[in-house]
């Protein structure tokens, strides 16, 4: 069975299972002392960046006992350019999001806002595609994915970079479809994440990256930390890699894929799902008020130990099994979301942890309370099977746990996945060769298309060939060619954004709607064209 683990797949799920592999020699107490943890990671990773030698850089902060015991990068900023070190920059993505509900927990101790308050006690116009949610949906719910939007509802809004600020955001939430029922299942949502830095800004007063920055990255002296990435110095950056095919995305030579950090990563407008760049050094500051439940060095608390134990307290199951097997020790019995943190077992005891990703970057952060211990990993390319072995492989050090060798099993997974990718990219091209020919001229497809949340979409005739552009989406614009009878398929130039099926509905010989889909069964969830419901205008 192949297995295909894109960049942000990483995010939803625990991929923690692999076939046995001879034991590393990890022991127990050299796990306990903090030089013998530095030393054992920092060779760890060595071994990592060597099994997946296309890797430009990889930077690392482990914490033990309240203290920083490693803190170092690996590797490059750009393929060919400077070294990256502790202080180099990476976006974290969704990582940001337990900051998110650190500020909220910070505004309940101040007893300002709630967990399970209505959303519409702080924001009275919040309204839902499902009316009879409006007033039931809680400040908890925005931030658990357990409303019911689909996996990556209206991630269109913002990825690839647009232009709307928070405020069309907002105003886009009514129309976002809502696909499952309330409170019974797990579906990834960064807009709900949005909607949750709007309750910030409204209970403090202040902008959701003023109330971060003040409240939480000056008081724990993260100097080197930016709320917003259009701030990063991109010559103080890790710069942005990936695989851009042939054939699909994810496939061909790894190349960099942007000059800045924001040419590809604007969230400007949703930093509260996943704003934030940092360097090792500062976030171990965070890892270890993490750890602390809330405690700083000084004596003092960021927010209180009861807000600490309910932000990891489980709120949704992600999923389920049967648990650890001699083959799969690493299998959760549950992986469950509390609030802005995944919590899971892993090899018997908890696990607290949460990814991020975005185009170029791949990171994690894992706590393991039980040891007191905590690490986070960040990349600058798009290789989750690197980050799974840093991830998995990371955390059984610290547990001095035996028996498997990650970086083989990664390596494993990614040929099966990369041999299922170009197979499917074959598929896609045979069935194109083979396709029937659309119903109608090329030019009667041409037009302006509306969905309800995203706006407008225009196919106009150019130059012989259909021209398609995301009226709110800048890097989304092509040409569009025939693929299947009434299904065309972009070709966008740019080659980091995934290409779509168009698939268009005739009544009495005109087109009157359409549906998309991503082309690549590898597209990252956040292309949801899926959740689109286009009508001619």
């Amino acid at each position: 069975m192949s297995i295909r683990l894109t960049r942000r797949a990483a995010l939803i799920s625990s991929v923690a299972g692999a076939a046995a592999l001879p034991s590393i020699g990890w022991t127990q107490s050299a796990a306990n002392d903090s030089a013998s943890l530095a030393d054992q990671v920092d060779a760890y990773v060595k071994r990592v960046m060597a099994g997946f030698p296309d890797q430009p850089a990889v930077s690392i902060a482990v914490v033990k006992d309240g203290q920083p015991v490693l803190t170092r990068g690996y590797g490059v900023r750009a393929i060919g350019g400077a070294a990256v070190d502790e202080h180099t920059l990476f976006a974290i993505a969704s990582n940001t999001k337990a900051v998110t509900c650190a500020a909220l927990a910070i505004l309940i101790d101040e007893g300002k806002v709630k967990w399970d308050e209505p959303v519409r006690t702080y924001l009275p116009g919040f309204s839902l595609s499902k009316p009879e949610l409006n007033d039931m949906v809680t400040v908890r719910d925005l931030v658990s994915h357990r409303i019911g939007f689909g996996l990556g509802a209206g991630d269109l809004l913002f990825w690839p970079n647009s232009d709307r600020t928070r405020a069309e955001i907002m105003a886009a939430v009514p129309h976002v479809p809502i696909e499952d029922t309330f409170r019974t299942s797990y579906h990834y949502c960064n807009l709900m994440f949005v909607v949750a830095g709007e309750v910030v800004a409204a209970a403090s007063g202040l902008a959701w990256e003023d109330f971060v920055q003040t409240r939480i990255l000056d008081r724990l002296g993260m100097t080197e930390t930016l709320p917003l990435m259009t701030a990063a110095d991109p010559a103080k950056s890790a710069l942005p890699h990936g695989r851009l095919g042939p054939p699909l995305r994810y496939q061909g030579e790894m190349q960099t894929i942007g000059q800045s950090i924001q040419e590809v990563w604007n969230w400007s407008s949703a930093g509260a799902a996943g704003g934030f760049v940092t360097t090792p050094v500062d976030w171990a500051k965070w890892i270890a008020v993490q750890l602390a439940r809330g405690a700083l060095p000084d004596g003092t608390r960021l927010y209180s130990e009861a807000r600490a134990n309910e932000m990891w307290r489980p709120n949704i199951i992600i999923s389920n099994s049967a648990g650890p097997t001699e083959t799969l020790p690493g299998r959760a019995i549950a992986s469950t979301y509390a609030t802005g943190w995944q919590v899971q077992d892993y090899r018997g005891e908890r696990m607290i942890t949460h990814g991020g990703g975005a185009p170029g970057y791949v990171s994690g952060t894992v706590l393991i309370p039980g040891r007191n211990a905590g690490f986070s990993y960040f990349t600058n390319a798009e290789e989750s099977f690197l980050t799974r072995a840093l991830r998995s492989g990371i955390s059984d050090i610290v547990m001095g746990k035996t028996g498997f060798d990650w970086i083989a099993d990664g390596q494993r997974l990614q040929r099966e996945g990369d041999a299922a990718s170009v197979a499917a990219a074959a598929e896609i091209d045979a069935k194109q060769a083979a396709g029937a020919p659309p119903s109608l001229p090329l030019a009667a497809y041409a037009g302006t298309w509306r969905d309800p949340w995203y706006g407008d979409i225009t196919i106009q005739a150019r130059d012989l060939q259909l021209w398609l552009s995301f009226s709110r989406t800048p890097a989304l614009q092509g040409p569009v060619e025939p693929y299947d009878g009434d299904t065309l398929r972009t070709r966008f130039p740019d080659k980091r954004e995934e290409d779509v099926f168009i698939t268009f509905t005739l009544e009495n010989g005109r087109p009157v709607s359409a549906m998309m889909k991503a082309v690549s069964p590898d597209a990252d969830f956040s292309y949801d064209y899926h959740d689109l419901r286009l009508r001619k205008v």
